[in-house]
């Protein structure tokens, strides 16, 4: 969420730079600047209002003290009533104030939320997916082989679709045998490379509240694609990003503490509505998958530099599978509404020959901290809004899609080296 001071200091830049996104926002940053007026104006009446209360209250408690000095008690009882019932009149208008104060700031906060992050200098006005940048490929493609990871699956017994779909519905697989122990070496293998690097792995709930979900962006923007537990007003997470961001809602770091990093495994749940065809066939694109993900929390100058060791970081990941991939920078139509800039990785499946998405890296600057009030205290003892960070290491289903379709051979599927430690086996036949 921008803050209120950016807006009326930066407006033109503002309006300009949301268009990249094809946001137009003239019209409710000069709501959001006129509201602004309104509610300081209505506050400093307030604050009048009750410097004015204490100044008659306190001239009135002088004069009954006086007055009862003197031996004067029914004058400084009088002087108490005309005291008592100005002071009434004061809380009456001082009630009304607060009111119209209190409705002015859910106006702002309401308008505020509906702004999304403005874009880094480097993101092209693209308006869609196919506008985005390739900054790098690398790996070779195999040729092209004849069974798309769902068959293959099957053939060998690693995922049951249908026993999914008996137990819950379309994009729920079972994982069972070397598919279970294939999940499973990923996870290790993604959490070891995290950890190795610095990353405090963590283990949060799987379900979170509303504030937690607006802390991080996904709530109001992304309600349709969550699953929400009703009774208890619970969501589950879409990602790991928002329970391990969420830790430092409300919180002022220590400077000596950044840069925070922090790793994750959770499940994940997204409803994907409307999503049908082709391109959702097998793990292409589910309701629930396994992810693993990283977070860092840094100080604003250095968070440029991070997202680009979030980058690389990523990026070893993705060579220690053989995988080929693309490194792509989002354009402002397929950038998310909370992201400054992203970067996707791509690995390429050979059966269905398209380019598959298994990460995101993005940095937020202060969109997400301000929401979560997530400061730091300076050197100068000055209270700042601190960066956050997250990206994919790796979400599971379309990497494996790609492992089982790349690596398929008359023998079997060739487990990649890094991963033979972790499965305990280098073939699945």
């Amino acid at each position: 969420m921008l803050t209120v001071k950016t807006i009326e200091n930066n407006r033109e830049s503002i309006v300009s730079r949301l268009k990249v996104k094809g946001f137009d926002a003239e019209a409710i940053v000069d709501e959001i600047i006129e509201t602004e007026g309104t509610r300081r104006k209505k506050q400093a009446e307030l604050e009048t209002l009750f410097a004015e209360q204490n100044r008659v209250a306190k001239d009135a408690g002088v004069r009954i003290g006086a007055l009862k000095k003197e031996g004067k008690h029914e004058e400084a009882e009088i002087v108490k009533q005309n005291a008592a019932e100005e002071s009434a009149k004061f809380k009456t208008l001082s009630a009304a104030l607060e009111t119209e104060v209190a409705q002015l700031e859910k106006q702002l906060h309401d308008k505020l939320v509906l702004l999304p992050n403005l874009p880094h200098e480097s993101v092209s006005a693209g308006k869609s997916a196919e506008h985005n940048e390739i900054v790098k490929e690398s790996g070779t493609i195999p040729e092209a082989t004849q069974l798309p990871h769902w068959e293959l699956a099957t053939k060998y017994g690693l995922i049951d679709f249908e026993a999914g779909n008996k137990l819950t519905g379309a994009g729920f697989p079972v994982y069972t045998g070397k598919g279970a122990k294939l999940q499973r070496a990923l996870i290790s293998l993604f959490l070891d490379h995290n950890t190795e690097k610095g990353y405090l792995e963590v283990q949060p709930p799987l379900l979170i509240n509303a504030d937690s979900g607006f802390g991080t962006g996904q709530l109001p923007d992304k309600e349709g694609q969550m699953y929400h537990v009703t009774d208890d007003d619970f969501y589950l997470i879409p990602t790991a990003e928002v329970p391990v961001t969420n830790l430092y809602r409300n919180v002022i770091v220590a400077e000596n503490e950044l840069p925070i990093k922090l790793t994750a495994y959770t499940p994940c749940f997204r409803r994907e509505a409307g999503s049908y065809g082709k391109d959702v066939r097998g793990l292409n694109r589910l309701h629930q998958f396994d992810k693993v993900e990283i977070v860092q929390i840094t100080k604003p100058e250095l968070s440029y530099a991070a997202l680009d060791e979030m980058v690389a970081h990523v990026e070893e990941l993705v060579k220690k599978l053989g995988l080929p991939y693309r490194i792509l920078r989002l354009c402002g139509g397929d950038i998310s509404f909370h992201s400054a800039l992203t970067y996707d990785f791509e690995v390429y499946s050979t059966a269905q020959e398209r380019w598959l998405e298994v990460s995101s890296v993005s940095n937020f600057e202060s969109f997400q901290s301000n929401r979560l009030k997530l400061r730091y205290k300076t050197q100068q003892k000055k209270t700042e809004l601190l960066h956050t960070l997250n990206g994919s290491s790796l979400a599971l289903p379309r990497i494996v899609a790609a492992l089982l379709e790349n690596n398929q051979t008359d023998k079997g599927i060739i487990i990649p080296d890094a991963l033979v430690p972790y499965t305990g086996f280098d073939i699945i036949s």
